[in-house]
């Protein structure tokens, strides 16, 4: 992963209590989308992509093949000053969007293409700091609107690429936070949740009266569910945390709810500053309290992250587990279906 790139997202995405707030409004807001353009998705099965790519060449991507489609929203990269620019990133911003092909889309969207087809629209996502808004109106309108093009995009999906094909919904960190919203407007109660396979809600907290009929998942083989976890070193919690919660907290190494510890032997691969090399064993994991702690990981030059948040890692020190949940609940849902249609049949 581009260290500079890591340097800058681990300060700025642990530090959401202590940013400044910069005055502005959303008079000057970017054009909007237009996801008929292919320019519009940041990874799209129809275009070459940073999607497309795998870690080592042992590993296949199968979206040329695969019975499945994955609509990843990505988390934020639009940081640093903001000055003058608008709440909202711009989706013709050609070094914005440098910096989420470089790193999201490849760090993290690639996770998904053994798994199916990986569509990853570019939104107007919110500036980092919008999270930390005091002026609440303004910060609705803000991500209302990253929130708008990331429901355009899954509408113009459903209604141009889908096909009744089964849905994986992956998201981290803000694109969690719109997942979540899109998941119970056009999800969960509606006849769309019958293609649900799975939804990775990680990086944000997903309380446990969030959904109405949408669960949780028990077991690394549930369908038709949702899994959510946030990182953090062992002893260690956001400023803002409160004991005693609600969240739901997935175990990424056992897939179960339990709070028994899961060795980091029994982590398959994480996938940290060097693209090309899948690093076996880096991170164990613990539900404690709605996070997931674990110890610091073990990789070369560990030593140096000096901050208990492990945001920046929720998916990629646990790459290969995800990747393989992935492709295994996709199998799971599709022997169902079969096995369903071979009643309806009889």
């Amino acid at each position: 992963m581009n260290p500079r790139w890591i340097s800058v997202l681990f300060v700025v995405l642990i530090a959401h209590a202590g940013l400044s707030q910069p005055a502005g409004d959303t008079d000057r807001l970017p054009a909007a989308p237009d996801y008929a353009n292919m320019n519009h998705w940041a990874a799209s099965p129809f275009k070459a992509d940073n999607a497309d790519r795998t870690p080592t060449d042992t590993l296949r991507d199968h979206q040329s093949t695969a019975p499945a489609d994955v609509f990843f929203l990505h988390p934020t990269i639009y940081t640093g000053k903001r000055g003058n620019r608008p709440w909202n990133g711009a989706i013709d911003d050609a070094k914005l969007n440098k910096k989420v092909d470089e790193s999201t889309i490849l760090y993290q969207a690639s996770i998904f293409n053994g798994a199916g087809r990986v569509f990853a629209p570019r939104y107007r996502q919110a500036h980092l700091s919008a999270y930390t808004l005091k002026d609440r109106d303004l910060q609705r309108d803000v991500f209302d609107i990253a929130y708008q093009d990331v429901r355009a995009a899954f509408e113009y999906y459903l209604q141009h690429y889908n096909e009744g094909r089964p849905i994986i919904i992956a998201s981290h960190s803000q694109g969690t936070t719109h997942a979540k919203r899109l998941l119970r407007d056009l999800v969960e109660g509606k006849a769309l949740q019958a293609q649900l396979v799975v939804a990775y809600l990680v990086g944000i907290a997903v309380e446990a009266d969030y959904f109405q009929t949408l669960q949780p998942c028990e077991t690394p083989d549930d369908t038709g569910c949702f899994v959510s976890w946030r990182a953090w070193r062992r002893g260690h919690s956001p400023t803002y945390h409160i004991k005693n919660n609600n969240i739901i907290v997935t175990n990424p190494l056992t897939w179960t709810r339990t709070t028994d510890p899961a060795s980091r032997d029994l982590n398959k691969g994480a996938v940290l500053r060097k693209f090309n090399k899948v690093l076996p064993a880096v991170a164990e994991a613990q539900i404690h309290d709605g996070l997931l702690w674990l110890d610091r990981p073990n990789f070369s030059g560990s030593f140096l992250l000096r901050n208990p948040n492990y945001h920046i890692g929720d998916f990629n020190l646990y790459y290969m587990n995800v990747r393989l949940n992935a492709m295994h609940r996709v199998q799971v849902f599709l022997e169902g279906a079969n096995g369903e249609n071979r009643a309806d049949n009889n």
